[in-house]
């Protein structure tokens, strides 16, 4: 990550100020870490010559050995500093070293065989160092910093051995777990590249749910402290995920079978995404999907807390759904294709009818207007009226009229007794009276109700002769072409 996106990242996420706990156990070289931040990260980015003197004059001094150097928390610069990363990108920066809690084998906590007491802030009366520098750890942890670096040692440049420093490190995780405020571990080693530092990082990484750097704190470069900060910055919670999917997706509704299974990895990544850092296992979340794909792009907008993913469907699965909402065989692009040419000729001709049907419907009579193309122009001929003459041009065209005939029938079952007659009345207006819809799959002599209702308005509608259609068709013909109002009709 560009350098300058992170810090404005992290600025945008603690609300422009970027305040580094540096906690940990006692000598694991958390002061030497203040150091170098301050001298590769923050002295160079303050403007004001006497404010970055003053910050220089207040970097730390560190040691090796098992004596333990800091004696209280301490701001690095005592007042927040403004650091600017480029002309648009300024921040308040400051680093919090501490104590840390104490491990066996330190020195420095006890004078003469006992407890060394020291006077402190937070009490009236003189308390044991281990207490303060436990206080004191705790408030850097919960109140002062707005991020946090755990430094950890393997103990090879302190004369302590690991094992004494686990139970302290053990303490400060939990603290700084329990406050949800991003943070992550450096691990100071003598030989970073060594097996046995890189080993210990993996198992570090593992048992504390922490992104892990390996490093030499007094050798440490400008990238090492980049990756520390990259880690925090992954560390803090996921606000939002979005999706971007192909548009022809979002035309399908909502309990369609396709929109349920990537909804159901939406619902996954929720209850399991929480960090910035968890979208490396996003493609976790749409393996063995019947209709997806693995996201093709995965992208981070870490100041907003935003996870962008790119998902589509299989390749065949946009033909699947275009013939199942269709009802035709698309399987590739040409039957596609082919299809929309025919589908487009039948949605022309349908268009025309739309109007006249919903007028018939509404009033009982439609009419579908000829177009341009239907019009034929007769031969033009010389007419005479009196002494003049004229040209006669005569054109027909064919026009659709769409009556409504409400056609009745009747279904009269035979069943036997007057009471079998009674029992069937009442079965029906119970069925009636509770669900209108469910009468028609009345069984009534092995056939639905509904069966039988169309089969007797089918036959009287095929029951019309031709010769009455034709009839009808050629008075309706003389209704319009001679305005002819006054119709008498006589049914045989």
């Amino acid at each position: 990550m560009d350098k300058y996106d992170l810090y404005r990242d992290i600025a945008t996420r603690t609300g422009g100020d970027i305040y580094v706990g540096v906690v940990g156990p006692v000598r694991t070289g958390k002061s030497t870490v203040v150091k170098q931040f301050m001298e590769k990260l923050v002295v160079d980015g303050i403007k004001d010559a006497d404010a970055r003197a003053r910050a220089i004059d207040e970097i730390p001094q560190s040691a090796d050995g098992k004596t333990i150097m800091t004696t209280q928390p301490r701001f690095v610069p005592a007042e927040a500093a403004r650091v600017n990363f480029r002309d648009n990108l300024a921040v308040n920066m400051r680093l919090i070293d501490c104590v840390g809690y104490l491990v066996a084998g330190a020195l420095g906590g006890e004078e003469d065989g006992r407890d060394r007491m020291v006077s402190t802030p937070w009490s009236e009366e003189d308390m044991p160092f281990a207490e303060a520098a436990e206080i004191g750890t705790d408030k850097v942890i919960r109140e002062h910093s707005t991020v946090a670096v755990a430094v950890l040692t393997d103990g090879s440049f302190t004369g302590i051995p690991r094992e004494q420093y686990i139970p302290a490190e053990e303490k400060v995780i939990a603290e700084l777990k329990r406050t949800g405020k991003p943070f992550a571990v450096l691990l100071n080693t003598a030989d970073p590249a060594a097996e046995s530092a890189r080993t210990l990082a993996a198992e570090l990484a593992a048992k504390y749910d922490a992104p892990v750097t390996v490093a030499h704190a007094p050798s440490m470069t400008e990238s090492d402290i980049s990756a520390v900060m990259e880690d925090i910055l992954l560390e803090f919670g996921v606000r939002r995920i979005d999706l971007k999917l192909p548009r022809w997706v979002q035309a399908l509704p909502a309990d369609d079978e396709v929109v349920r299974e990537m909804l159901s990895a939406v619902r996954d990544m929720g209850e399991k995404v929480s960090k910035m850092k968890d979208y490396e296992g996003i493609d976790a979340f749409f393996e063995g999907r019947e209709f997806w794909q693995l996201p093709s792009g995965v992208e981070l907008e870490a100041g907003e807390g935003r996870i962008e993913v790119t998902v589509r469907p299989k390749e065949d699965v946009f033909y699947r759904v275009a013939s199942r909402e269709s009802g035709l065989d698309i399987t590739d692009d040409f039957s596609l294709l082919a299809n929309i040419r025919t589908m487009a000729a039948a949605k022309s001709r349908t268009e025309r009818l739309a109007a006249a049907l919903e007028q018939a419907e509404a009033t009982g009579y439609g009419i579908v207007h000829p177009t341009v193309e239907e019009m034929t122009l007769g031969e033009p001929e010389i007419i005479r009226q009196g002494q003049q003459y004229g040209v006669r041009l005569s054109a027909s065209a064919p026009s659709l009229h769409i009556m409504r005939v409400d056609v009745k029938t009747e279904v009269s079952p035979i069943v036997g007794s007057e009471q079998q007659s009674s029992e069937l009345l009442g079965s029906l207006l119970r069925d009636f009276e509770g669900d209108k819809q469910a009468i028609w799959q009345t069984n009534i002599f092995g056939r639905s109700l509904s069966a039988l209702v169309a089969d007797g308005i089918r036959s009287k509608l095929d029951l019309v002769p031709a010769d009455a259609e034709n009839k009808l068709r050629r008075t309706l013909g003389r209704i319009v072409n001679e305005g002819k109002g006054g119709v008498i009709c006589i049914l045989l």
